[in-house]
């Protein structure tokens, strides 16, 4: 017996580390794409202008030491072995670091959250119950007195939001046509530069126009392109160090450093910026953590990245430092240490990795447009989701064709890697400052440890890019404007939009209808009740939204059962399915309108399909079936029916109330309980049948049974969806700057932005949408 339970236990453990190399294997494709190409072009940014390849080799040996240097602290030592740790439930990027903040200081910058909220399973499952240190307590209590704080934590946020957009842009620009430059040693010097950019720009358009396929159709590829160029360049690196220079390990001493900034000194330190591109992707392996494990990153990284990109960098520098008279000065590149007979393939296969590490940072910059829009901080976008099983894989049109234009611009109008290079090494380093002043906080008020812990690593790291910061911003005018003024767009777009919403909110809040008016009015709100179920959507969590007044008042009918749907984002990367609703009721019973919480984490796909309608219907009878029928029907209770009554309910996975349609399904196959069935009026003769399906155990009151089947006669007869299109104007006497954020900057971008049918994807055969104007 304990033969066989030690055999089990064994094959669980193969089991799991079988499964920590599959996904260490696959995030070589998704993770590392960027950074393995970091070789095409780091040393020919270096050289290019500001310093020159001498006989005695002190730059070259130099800028190797500096390239090994930075790889192992900032890509291994930093986030290998520190910020991986400061996962959100699983999830990694800035937006996982700054909602771990705003969950531990109670910042909560969405309007619409509620105290229901902090009892998610994911929201307290980071929250250490430890108690904070007094350095760390004084912090959070100035954060949560001061709104300015919250405002700077926030636009901190975006700014490194907005940069990796911008990495989005020109990282496919400089992998690609890095990629391409490949023929420069094969046709003339005249010539090579008539090639390169069409066959860049061709490259660049055919990988945008593909992305509505999804990479899943061809994401098998990713990894074993990546692994494939990862031994190639490593394979050409170990062939150069014995063949032109065994010894040039020893420029991986931090001397070498020294002696390169000693004899080069304001150009050396200006041509930091090209080396910091040897970190170019090193985001990616914190931003998709989602999608795989720490241990799974870890492993891929040390065991085969790293030591793969040391050896192709030194290969470089022992080619480099036997060779200091070059035909060309545009010929210092990667391909010149290239053995000629394996030249083209390597091209082949340096083009596919390119376009593989362009593939992760493009999704990449979806994931981050889709937080922001989740929590409030950009215009509404259509959100495709280009696979059923990977919740990250999603396709936004519009941003998509955006990336492209300015891709195809940066491509056409730099022309050249220095000063592609310049703009995307100021994206880099400015994410990875932003991450390191969110990762000192995390310290202090999440993890909890001491002050001197988060000042050394602020000032170890903070100075470590800081150095390569104030060199990638004196290129300012040789192309690191790019991505100032790319940021700079987006910033505005962003704080436009948030600024507007909030301010929208609001006024949804002071003029929403109040529940005597709706006790005034009587079950029948005083109108004709029709068959079927209204829903109408709605950004307030509580109270009755304006539209429905003005829709009572202009229309003389309304549906048997309404529900107040509000569909909203919190502070956590997931919900799960089972705590996604909760449901109440607006007024006692009898008047059958209900309120549903539709709650999702910031990467949760959200889809109003079929799905979600029954999801929906089932968390509704749910909430019948368990009892919550009982209200008193006086206005005292009814007033505090949104802090008493709104109570979560299981979803249909595991609700005991299951929906089914279509008479020929047969009650066997739900399960071997016995199962009994309420059916609607047999008079009723409609194209669909719907039934409710409750275990026999379960024991229902009469009016609960009544509300079921009035719930599921409604259900049959359809559901409409009632939505809001608003019109927002600055209200009288507002100052100037209001003026023109609302009337011009907010109104242009609601008129150019998807309107919420797009956004929810409901079917627009049984959309109604009511206008109104809002004065903020």
């Amino acid at each position: 017996m304990d033969l066989e339970t030690r055999t089990c236990q064994n094959h669980l453990k193969k089991e799991s580390w079988r499964t920590v190399l599959t996904l260490a294997y696959q995030s070589l494709g998704v993770v590392y794409g960027d950074l393995s190409t970091s070789p095409l072009y780091v040393y020919k940014s270096t050289f290019d202008e500001d310093i020159m390849h001498t006989e005695t080799n002190e730059e070259i040996y130099g800028v190797l030491s500096f390239v090994f240097w930075t790889l192992t602290l900032v890509p291994l030592l930093k986030y290998v072995f520190i910020v991986l740790k400061a996962d959100d439930n699983g999830e990694g990027g800035t937006f996982a670091l700054y909602s771990l903040l705003c969950r531990h200081a109670k910042l909560n910058p969405l309007p619409s959250f509620q105290l229901a909220d902090e009892e998610l399973s994911n929201y307290k499952k980071d929250i250490d119950t430890h108690a904070p240190t007094t350095f760390g307590a004084k912090v959070k209590s100035t954060l949560e007195r001061y709104r300015v704080l919250q405002r700077f934590l926030l636009v901190l946020a975006l700014i490194g939001a907005c940069m990796v957009i911008g990495d989005g842009i020109l990282t496919p620009a400089i992998s690609v046509f890095s990629a391409v430059s490949g023929v420069e040693l094969s046709l003339g010097k005249e010539h090579h530069k008539y090639v390169e950019v069409p066959v860049a720009c061709m490259i660049l358009i055919a990988l945008f126009s593909l992305q509505h396929y999804g990479t899943h159709r061809v994401g098998f590829l990713f990894a074993p392109v990546v692994v494939t160029w990862l031994l190639c360049i490593s394979a050409i690196g170990i062939y150069n160090i014995i063949h032109w220079n065994p010894y040039v390990y020893r420029a991986l001493s931090p001397y070498y450093m020294y002696k390169f900034l000693k004899k080069t000194q304001t150009r050396g330190w200006m041509s930091l910026g090209g080396i910091l591109l040897c970190i170019t992707g090193s985001e990616a392996m914190f931003a998709d953590l989602g999608h795989f494990s720490q241990l799974s990153i870890k492993i891929a990284f040390t065991s085969i990245v790293y030591p793969s990109l040391i050896l192709a960098y030194m290969g470089q520098a022992a080619y480099l430092s036997r060779h200091h008279v070059m035909e060309s000065d545009y010929q210092i590149g990667f391909y010149v240490s290239v053995p000629e007979k394996i030249r083209w393939p390597v091209l082949v296969i340096a083009v596919l990795a390119a376009v593989v590490g362009s593939q992760a940072i493009i999704t990449g910059t979806f994931a981050i447009i889709k937080q922001c829009s989740a929590l409030g901080c950009f215009p509404r976008v259509k959100i495709l989701h280009t696979s059923s099983t990977i919740h990250g894989q999603i396709y936004i049109p519009e941003i998509n064709w955006t990336l492209m234009l300015l891709c195809l611009a940066v491509t056409v109008g730099f022309r050249d890697t220095r000063r592609m290079g310049n703009a995307a090494g100021l994206a880099i380093i400015t994410v990875m400052l932003v991450t390191t002043c969110l990762m000192s906080l995390v310290i202090v008020l999440c993890w909890h440890q001491s002050v001197s812990f988060a000042i050394c690593f602020v000032i170890f790291f903070g100075t470590i890019e800081a150095l390569y910061f104030s060199a990638s911003l004196i290129k300012f005018l040789e192309g690191a404007w790019v991505p100032i003024a790319m940021a700079f767009i987006f910033m505005i777009v962003m704080c436009i939009w948030h600024y507007g919403s909030l301010k929208k909110y609001e006024f949804d809040l002071q003029n929403k209808v109040s529940v005597d008016w709706l006790l005034s009015l009587g079950p029948s709100l005083g109108i004709v009740r029709v068959r079927g179920i209204g829903v109408i959507h709605t950004e307030l969590v509580s109270g009755i939204p304006a539209i429905f007044s003005h829709f009572v008042t202009n229309l003389p009918a309304f549906h048997q059962v309404l529900v107040f749907v509000c569909v909203k984002f919190v502070q956590t990367p997931h919900v799960r399915h089972e705590e996604r609703f909760r449901v109440g009721y607006i007024g006692p019973g009898e008047y059958r309108i209900y309120r549903c919480i539709v709650r999702y984490g910031y990467r949760d796909a959200h889809k109003d399909d079929s799905q979600f309608q029954d999801d929906l219907v089932c968390n509704i009878a749910e909430f019948i079936r368990t009892g919550n029928t009982g209200l008193n029907s006086n206005a005292a209770d009814l007033k505090n029916f949104e802090d008493s009554t709104a109570v979560g309910t299981a979803s249909t996975h595991v609700s005991r109330v299951q929906l089914r349609e279509d008479d020929e399904v047969k009650s066997d196959s739900v399960g071997t309980s016995e199962l009994r069935e309420i059916h609607p009026s047999q008079l009723t003769k409609t194209k669909k049948s719907v039934k409710f399906v409750i275990s026999e155990t379960t024991k229902i009151g009469r009016g609960a049974h009544e509300e079921l089947r009035e719930l599921m006669e409604a259900r049959e007869a359809g559901i409409a969806y009632i939505l809001g299109h608003y019109y927002v104007q600055a209200k009288q006497g507002s100052s100037l700057f209001r003026r023109i954020v609302i009337n011009y900057g907010y109104e242009f971008l609601r008129r150019n932005s998807r309107p919420l049918t797009y956004a929810l994807t409901v079917p627009h055969a049984s959309t109604l949408e009511v206008g109104m104007v809002y004065h903020i």
